[in-house]
């Protein structure tokens, strides 16, 4: 029996990687030919750390010592540049179920900002219109994108700088999501924009938001709104000390869902 050719996943120069030291203090760092990673605990050469596998222990010219990994996507996230306010992973992953984002669904994305949920969709494998009023944010969120993303993704990724509340050109789409400060504005253009059966699902901070979405929807096409958020509780787990941690993922925003019913 032959077998089989495994990939090779050692680390490479050009790629983006994780460098966790002994605090559990994360470092995002882009791998370089000659390059080096510089902090107050001395430097580690990124030829030390090219080739490597995930997960090998690395030690600081000063002896300070660090794991590396390749980022997630919840880590590239929260670690990358940002031109406005990235939803959190926790709200992330939601909007993925309740969009019920699959292979080559059709998603309008209005309100890109830094790009965070553009590349959640995109490793879901969605085709994406995006339509951003800021130049500069749209400008982050590809660039973004591009640094994060797989070239047949990025292929899928399309940003328009222009205005949601003025319309929208496409038809026939899978799935609206919005993150905008009036998403009520949009609810027309979407009606007309999706398909029978199409899912709109916005994200909003305040609950006065969502409450004048909701009342759009209900004179909409639109059905089965919901409206929810989601709370994140780490828990601390060391021997027989188990307690939730003191901090925790609370309130960032309100996610209203709802479906489109075939026109009379």
């Amino acid at each position: 029996m032959t077998e089989p050719v495994l990939p090779d996943r050692t680390l490479r120069a050009g790629e983006r990687v994780l460098l966790i030291d002994r605090k559990k203090r994360r470092y995002l760092v882009t791998l370089e030919a000659g390059g080096e990673f510089h902090t107050h605990s001395g430097f580690i050469a990124h030829a030390d750390i090219i080739g490597q596998n995930e997960g090998a222990p690395l030690r600081s010219t000063r002896g300070a010592t660090f794991s590396v990994f390749r980022p997630t996507l919840s880590d590239f996230v929260l670690k990358m540049p940002r031109g406005a306010q990235v939803i959190y992973p926790k709200d992330l992953g939601a909007i993925l179920m309740q969009a019920d984002i699959f292979p080559g669904a059709r998603v309008l994305e209005s309100g890109v900002g830094s790009g965070a949920l553009s590349m959640t969709l995109l490793r879901a494998g969605a085709v994406i219109s995006g339509y951003e009023l800021r130049a500069d944010f749209a400008a982050r969120a590809r660039k973004n994108v591009e640094s994060f993303c797989t070239p047949d993704m990025v292929a899928n990724y399309t940003v328009h700088e222009r205005d949601c509340y003025e319309g929208i050109d496409e038809e026939a789409l899978d799935r609206v999501i919005l993150d905008l400060p009036e998403p009520w504005q949009v609810v027309a253009h979407a009606e007309r924009a999706l398909r029978p059966g199409g899912i709109l699902v916005a994200y909003t901070p305040a609950i006065t938001q969502a409450v004048q979405l909701r009342e759009r929807l209900v004179a909409s096409g639109f059905e089965l709104a919901e409206t929810m958020e989601v709370l994140h509780r780490g828990w601390n787990i060391d021997g027989m000390s188990v307690r939730p941690d003191h901090r925790m993922v609370a309130h960032t925003g309100f996610l209203t869902n709802a479906r489109l019913l075939p026109s009379a």
